[in-house]
């Protein structure tokens, strides 16, 4: 069992080629004693946006704060808070924060993922 705040938890840069000002935060994982999701808390700072990468595992995404433009498969789809996002498997894909702060949301994938 774990209750902790998200923002007791560490940040860590994202240091992979493609991304720009963006944070992790580790909420929930194998080492929590989550055997089969993983939950993570990503920030990403003005102008900041995810590597384009594709994964073959699906992926679950809430966000918190902010907005951006997710990309898929080359279509943009612009979001805001309390959007919610499911990333299908295999999909070329990324985020970018287009607001003056930050943009904070939440990713739940299999814990066979890490």
């Amino acid at each position: 069992m774990k209750v902790v705040k998200s923002s007791d938890v560490e940040k860590e840069p994202v240091q992979v080629e493609g991304a720009k000002g963006v944070e992790i935060r580790w909420l929930i994982s194998k080492g929590d004693g989550a055997e089969n999701f993983a939950m993570w808390m990503f920030e990403l700072q003005q102008g900041g946006y995810t590597p384009l990468h594709t994964h073959p595992h699906e992926h679950e995404v809430f966000v918190v704060e902010g907005q951006g433009i997710f990309v898929c498969e080359g279509q943009e789809y612009p979001f805001n808070r309390e959007h919610v996002i499911f990333v299908p498997g295999g999909k070329e894909h990324r985020f970018k924060n287009t607001a003056d702060g930050v943009l904070r949301f939440l990713c739940i994938i299999p814990a066979s993922a890490i």
